[in-house]
């Protein structure tokens, strides 16, 4: 079997990090840490660390996830067809990481571009606005209003 890029992080994953990111898994909606979360920053991958969303873009879904109006400016994320309920979706993966993030679909507000990416709290890890400096994400701090 091939070794992931990312093996020794993926294997510092608590379960259910490990279930959503690896295993295409979903956390019970209003459970994630960051489903009720509005601090200034931005959200990377809780495996590579690649920048995926900004607070900017956050907004309350009332759907139990955390989400978005689009990606973080620069970021590319992978979609793809998702069958696995009686009806089809779209699966939002991380590019760096192949990470499941969760599903995009396009009943986001209107004015914000209509797509809402609701992401699994448990496949992000958020770096405050005051960090980004030292973590290494200063160049994203002009995406963060």
């Amino acid at each position: 079997m091939k070794k992931h890029k990312y093996q020794k992080e993926i294997d510092q994953l608590d379960p259910l990090q490990y279930a959503v990111t690896q295993e295409e898994g979903t956390e019970r909606p209003f459970t994630g840490q960051y489903d009720d979360f509005y601090q200034k920053g931005i959200y990377v991958d809780i495996v590579s660390g690649e920048p995926l969303f900004s607070s900017t873009d956050k907004f309350n879904a009332g759907c139990g996830w955390p989400s978005f109006s689009k990606p973080i400016q620069g970021t590319t994320l992978n979609e793809r067809e998702d069958t696995s309920l009686a009806r089809t979706r779209t699966e939002v993966r991380s590019e760096e990481a192949d990470s499941h993030l969760g599903h995009v679909f396009n009943d986001g507000p209107s004015e914000l571009g209509g797509l809402r990416y609701c992401i699994n709290s448990a496949a992000l890890r958020f770096i405050p606005f005051e960090s980004m400096d030292e973590e290494g994400y200063a160049d994203y701090k002009q995406y963060v209003e």
